[in-house]
């Protein structure tokens, strides 16, 4: 967009400082390290390359050009711009189509692009100006200019050749305002002060004119390369955030898949463990008692048809939460109708006090409740409760199937009060469940270990604290101990009045430690 002054004289496009310092350097230095990292200088980033249907664009857009620029050139010929010409028409045709041809791979290698371009700009300007003015020859300057900012791969590189060219296009639209014969032209017609038509000399006013529209034009070109290239950047990385929250969220998933499927298995594990452990002692109870205790025989019956329905409404309630629930039903809610899985709430402190009044085969086993202060039971919450419940449950059962002992003691202790309390880790208080009996490990009895180390990783969830193993005075002690939330944490009350109504054979009171 250069313009040489009046005469059929015009020079070529001129690119403007932008490229090397836009408007927040001048006369301040520390904005350089900003400026550069706006080009993106130090960006580990490289924007990927266009692709082979951007490459048939680019040599589409070069023919159409190619077109363009004979064309023009018949066009400026019918003006008269060419009339001072000393070369050939079909010479100088030829000139402006070759000089489009870079723009056919402008994005496959943009500085090589524009190098060609202004390089073949220079040598028309020297030699035949007129044909660096037409129209077509502007606009490819423009977006040669363009192309390079916004696809160049090495931002060093960039800025280095678009600096180059800013240079080259200065220096030559100074060097045509000082020895254009466009200057005699203008002084002939404008001799005196008196005659400006204005009130800034003629020479003057056009210099700054043409310098300020190749400053706007290619200026222009610099910085919505750059804009496209950063918006490029900023779509790039959006991207691989969108996929790392992907990814992250995909494992969270799959994280919680897996702790839930754990959580089922031991479930079912204490389920079974302990429904099937009762049903086989009761069986073999039955077995030997037939023929003479017919009594004996349907009581054990019962306990077993007992057992076998409770043991399947628990696992069909765990079973279910892998499932969901056609009917919109809320786990916890009553029981559906249809005969599918039961919505009972899932066991907890409550639930202990039955749990260790139900018959055990002949098993003495006692029930404590330790409260300090009383009713602080009701800050256990329910998924502790439950890890409780699971924990005795599982215990009761190891002592049915590899202990000879003849009786054991259930001991749920909640304890708030501060001096009762040792350790930061319970510096709001505990939970503790403890199993003892007085027994010894039965011969040709041991299991797979599986049901300890259930009560180890539901602890282990809770931050509590194991003590399994045989006692200095006999017997085997199970016991687990969970901290408490602290005071006025929400939570669900895991007792509330079932202890008041405990069964024959458990007992409440202060704790008296074995």
């Amino acid at each position: 967009m250069v313009h040489a002054p009046p005469r059929s004289e015009t020079r070529p496009p001129d690119v403007d400082q932008p490229a090397v310092g836009g408007p927040d350097v001048p006369g301040r230095p520390g904005h350089l390290a900003g400026l550069l990292d706006w080009f993106g200088v130090d960006s580990d980033w490289e924007r990927v390359p266009a692709g082979r249907d951007a490459y048939r664009r680019d040599l589409l857009l070069g023919a159409g050009f190619a077109v363009l620029a004979a064309i023009s050139v018949e066009l400026g010929r019918s003006m008269g711009i060419f009339e001072e010409a000393r070369e050939p028409l079909w010479l100088i045709i030829l000139l402006a189509v070759v000089s489009t041809a870079p723009l056919a791979w402008r994005r496959r290698y943009p500085l090589v692009s524009l190098a060609l371009v202004y390089g073949i700009w220079l040598g028309l300007g020297l030699t035949i100006s007129a044909v660096t003015v037409l129209m077509p020859m502007q606009v490819m300057y423009f977006v040669a200019l363009f192309t390079a900012v916004a696809w160049a791969r090495d931002r060093r590189a960039m800025l280095v050749v678009v600096s180059i060219c800013v240079l080259m296009m200065f220096t030559w639209l100074i060097w045509m305002f000082a020895v254009q014969q466009g200057m005699e032209t203008l002084l002939e017609e404008f001799p005196t002060r008196a005659d400006w038509p204005g009130l800034i000399e003629p020479y003057l006013a056009n210099a700054v004119y043409q310098l300020i529209t190749n400053i706007a034009f290619f200026g222009g070109a610099v910085v919505a390369g750059q804009m496209q290239w950063n918006a490029a950047r900023r779509r790039r990385q959006l991207a691989d955030q969108t996929d790392t929250i992907e990814k992250q969220a995909a494992a969270l998933t799959d994280q919680a898949i897996v702790t839930e499927r754990v959580r089922i298995a031991r479930e079912l594990h204490d389920v079974v463990a302990h429904h099937v452990s009762v049903i086989g002692i009761q069986a073999a109870a039955a077995r030997r008692v037939l023929d003479r205790d017919p009594a004996r025989t349907a009581e054990a019956l019962v306990t077993i048809e007992r057992e076998s329905r409770e043991g399947v409404a628990q696992m069909r309630n765990l079973v279910g939460t892998l499932r969901s629930v056609p009917d919109g039903g809320v786990r916890g809610g009553p029981a559906r109708s249809d005969g599918g899985g039961s919505r009972a709430p899932e066991p907890g402190l409550a639930d202990l006090p039955a749990l260790t009044a139900a018959d055990h085969d002949g098993l003495d086993t006692t029930f404590r409740q330790v409260e300090e202060p009383p009713g602080v039971a009701a800050d256990v919450t329910d998924p502790m409760g439950l890890s409780l419940y699971r924990t005795a449950q599982e215990a009761m059962a190891n002592v049915r199937k590899h202990s000879t002992a003849r009786s054991a003691t259930v001991t749920l202790r909640v304890v708030r009060a501060p001096e009762a309390v040792a350790g930061q880790q319970f510096e709001h208080g505990f939970a503790e469940i403890e199993v003892l009996d007085d027994g010894r490990p039965r011969r040709g009895t041991s299991g797979s270990g599986l049901g300890l180390l259930g009560i180890r990783e539901r602890t282990a969830t809770h931050q509590g604290v194991v003590d399994i193993g045989t006692r200095a005075t006999g017997g085997f002690r199970v016991r687990v101990r969970l901290p408490l939330p602290a005071p006025g944490a929400e939570g669900r009350g895991a007792l509330g009045t079932a202890t008041d109504t405990a069964t024959t054979g458990i007992t409440t009171g202060s704790e008296s430690d074995a």
